[in-house]
């Protein structure tokens, strides 16, 4: 009796190890899943979200027309706009101020901008030594628009068909 229960045990356990090592192999010819980071990427949505930059029109101005929805609309009270009128009577932004530690990534302030001038562009790697370098003034935000412009049109553009 107790010969029988040993002999089904190793059976058990043979088939198990057989059938382990069949998946293994199999697994093995695979090509591979992993993404060698960062000499390879994975496809990046048009969607995605990343650090955020103040676009300008194609004539260089800056594209923000201060009307605030943008700071209204942060469910994290990130954004802090200050404005004043010009001299031909349109109003511009003097202070454009972004809290990214206190910024959620939700994507609110780029929908509710009427002119597209706040967007999350498609940067994925701002790491910062200190705190402080994420407090995003304008101008950083102006020179993270104008290094990542064409991108975040492109990407704008294939997204249009679903805005």
């Amino acid at each position: 009796m107790m010969q029988r229960i040993t002999q089904a045990v190793r059976g058990a356990a043979l088939s198990d190890f057989v059938g382990a090592f069949g998946l293994a192999m199999r697994y093995m010819l695979k090509p591979k899943a992993t993404v060698m980071y960062p000499h390879e990427r994975n496809p990046q949505s048009p969607r995605f979200r990343g650090e955020h930059v103040l676009r300008r029109y194609p004539n260089g101005e800056e594209r923000c027309i201060a009307c605030k929805l943008c700071e209204a609309i942060c469910p994290a009270q990130a954004i802090t706009i200050e404005a004043e009128p010009r001299e031909d009577g349109s109003r511009r932004t003097t202070r454009y101020d972004i809290d990214m530690v206190k910024c959620i990534y939700c994507g609110l302030c780029q929908e509710a901008c009427p002119v597209d001038a706040i967007v999350e562009g498609p940067n994925i790697e701002f790491a910062v030594e200190t705190r402080e370098e994420l407090y995003y003034d304008k101008e950083r935000l102006l020179e993270n628009g104008d290094r990542w412009e064409r991108e975040i049109a492109k990407n704008l553009e294939l997204d249009a068909a679903y805005r």
